[in-house]
């Protein structure tokens, strides 16, 4: 079944893996990639982390808010407190949110189009291709 809802109006739900924190994002998708970084990679516990970005104005907490930690000078991660679920990251003054596609349940519809940090990135998967026209 397909929506006649146009993607830049329609509202996601995620959350943590224990279901305290949770929010809804409405607003065009933007950027979605992976990263290689140390935080992310060190977070994760895995070789890379997912990104999708929203407008800030269009975040909705519901449940308990996350806990934030600085890992760069101006940009915190967001985590639930309870199961340590990686939410999202929030950059000093910034407009938009990225949130983690495992916190949206890696929805189909958003494919990564990136890969930030090669360098760093693991030799044994391949890299994500950089398909932005």
């Amino acid at each position: 079944m397909t929506s006649s809802t146009p993607a830049s109006t329609t509202a996601r739900s995620g959350g943590c893996l224990c279901g305290k924190v949770q929010f809804t994002v409405t607003g065009e998708p933007d950027y979605p990639h992976t990263c290689s970084c140390r935080d992310c990679r060190g977070l994760s516990g895995a070789p890379m982390m997912s990104w999708v970005s929203f407008p800030l104005d269009g975040l909705a907490w519901s449940g308990a808010e996350p806990s934030w930690r600085y890992t760069w000078p101006d940009s915190k991660r967001g985590f639930c407190p309870s199961c340590g679920s990686q939410i999202c990251a929030l950059d000093d003054g910034a407009t938009s949110i990225p949130v983690t596609l495992s916190a949206l349940g890696n929805p189909s519809d958003l494919v990564p189009v990136n890969q930030s940090f090669r360098e760093t990135a693991v030799p044994w998967l391949p890299q994500v291709p950089d398909t932005r026209g």
